[in-house]
């Protein structure tokens, strides 16, 4: 493909001078994803002279050895030459608060460090705090930055804090959680992120939908079959058995990451690229999903569990094998469903989703099937009926778009063949190192919610599972394992798709 678009490099706006301090901070979503994120922001000049973090962790760290500690996962986890010389430099003026997170006394003693290293390194009293610890600790320290009045904005400096996944673990944990919070934090001072937003195909998928003029018009039930949103991993749980065998498939993938990716291709179009205005239209089609009777889930929903199989050629653990499991656990790695959208957009058009764990390949993707074409014209030289267009976004391992029609297969005869333009960002824009959290980090110390989740999309987003949670919870799976490792799922997820004379599209 012919690269027509020269790249440059291209600086935003220098994020307002701030200072950062990560909850959780010896933990491993700092040193593989956050540290490796600041690094490539700082390298490319988006982040303030002097832009700084403080660590707050239980470990016995002091000053020194924290400043060792970042600089060997630095050298660690940082592959890109003026990212990894960044991060060495921000070894050097990286701090350390000590403490547990439920006990008042260490919140003092962080404000009147976050006092001193704001002054140190002429920085305004901005404060980014970064939740990166297990949810049941948001609301504590949440509450203990309130008591330590780290939270009230003055004199124009601001307080955000970042609050990881997942938010809540059913619909009324996620009303309290929601309640708990907003007592200390205003709406606008709060971020719910999810590192998919961070992805640049999604990001892409607003300029797609209303920028260009050919697909917005067919982006609708009359022209639509429809659509197919897929997030497979080939990892098993690995070191997240604790974590996984509490929550399963459903809980950890579809209330945030699907919902969002969901919510992206079924949006109106906002009225401007205000985050609020593009977060009304997300939310409305969450609450537009139709509720899911109990028999619904009997027949629309989809439960799976890995036993042993192969990978990349590889034996590999059933998951009652894997470490911190329960022998017997009825935990499920892989769900479908199918769902529908009660709007004039979407009316009658099925939403199919699935997520699994131990899949033939790693691999995020929407699949748009438009509506075959009349084909009375080629009955008489065709063997088989012709293909619909299929629209594919391809978010990860390889971001980019393809779209599938029909061309003349060249010869005497006419047949039609099936052709694929593809367009791959890497090809048009350059490849640029990325965890996924830098455009989140930035945006956040910008004060752009546009990425984040609100409030009423989590709780719209867990009153769609809520039902479907009730029922499993009530009725143990009738075999588990159900599908081998290395496969695409159980049988039954093949069955709701052929019940309605579709299949999944398997890419590997």
């Amino acid at each position: 493909m012919t690269k027509i678009y020269d790249t440059v490099e291209l600086r935003g706006k220098v994020a307002e001078p701030c200072v950062m301090v990560i909850f959780g901070a010896a933990g491993d979503l700092t040193k593989r994803l956050l540290l490796p994120s600041i690094c490539n922001l700082g390298s490319n000049g988006l982040l303030p002279p002097n832009f700084t973090i403080i660590g707050f962790a239980r470990n016995e760290y002091n000053q020194e050895t924290f400043r060792a500690y970042i600089e060997e996962n630095v050298k660690q986890f940082v592959t890109e030459p003026k990212a990894l010389q960044y991060g060495l430099e921000l070894a050097k003026r990286v701090d350390y608060a000590i403490g547990t997170f439920d006990d008042p006394k260490p919140y003092e003693q962080l404000k009147q460090l976050l006092e001193k290293v704001a002054k140190a390194n002429n920085l305004k009293s901005n404060y980014l705090f970064y939740l990166a610890t297990p949810p049941t600790l948001f609301s504590k320290i949440i509450d203990q930055l309130g008591v330590a009045g780290l939270v009230e904005e003055e004199n124009k400096n601001w307080r955000r804090v970042i609050i990881e996944k997942p938010f809540g673990h059913d619909l009324d944990s996620a009303k309290l959680l929601n309640t708990d919070i907003t007592r200390v934090l205003t709406e606008k001072q709060i971020y719910r992120i999810d590192h998919y937003l961070g992805k640049e195909t999604v990001q892409n998928l607003l300029a797609f939908r209303f920028a260009n003029g050919i697909f917005e018009p067919i982006w609708n039930r009359r022209y639509i079959d429809h659509v197919q949103i897929t997030v497979a991993e080939s990892l098993g749980v690995e070191a997240r058995g604790s974590y996984y065998d509490s929550a399963g498939a459903l809980r950890d993938m579809i209330p945030n990451h699907i919902f969002q990716l969901l919510s992206y291709i079924g949006m109106e179009p906002p009225i401007s690229l205000d985050a609020n205005a593009i977060r009304d239209e997300k939310a409305k089609v969450l609450r537009a999903i139709r509720e899911i009777s109990p028999e619904d889930v009997l027949s629309c929903c989809i439960r799976g569990q890995y036993g042993a199989g192969i990978i990349n050629g590889a034996p590999v653990p059933g998951y009652r094998s894997e470490k911190v499991v329960a022998p017997g656990s009825a935990t499920e790695t892989y769900v479908a469903m199918k769902l529908m959208i009660d709007n004039w957009r979407w009316d009658g058009i099925p939403f199919y989703i699935r997520t699994g764990k131990r899949m033939p390949t790693r691999l995020t993707e929407i699949a748009i099937q438009f509506k075959k074409s009349p084909s009375i014209m080629f009955q008489k030289t065709q063997n088989a009926p012709l293909n619909p267009n299929l629209l594919v976004i391809h978010v990860q391992p390889e971001e980019g778009i393809s779209l599938r029609f029909g061309a003349k297969v060249p010869g005497p005869i006419v047949r039609i063949g099936d052709v694929n333009m593809k367009f791959q960002y890497n090809d048009y824009f350059g490849a640029r190192p990325g965890t996924g959290y830098e455009t989140l980090l930035y945006d956040c110390m910008m004060g752009d919610g546009t990425l984040f989740q609100r409030d009423d999309m989590v709780i719209s987003g867990w009153r769609v599972v809520e039902p479907i949670l009730d029922v499993w919870s009530a009725l143990a799976p009738r075999q588990f394992p159900n599908y081998d490792s290395g496969t695409w799922g159980p049988k039954e997820a093949d069955e709701l798709m052929t019940r309605d004379g579709r299949k999944w599209r398997n890419s590997f």
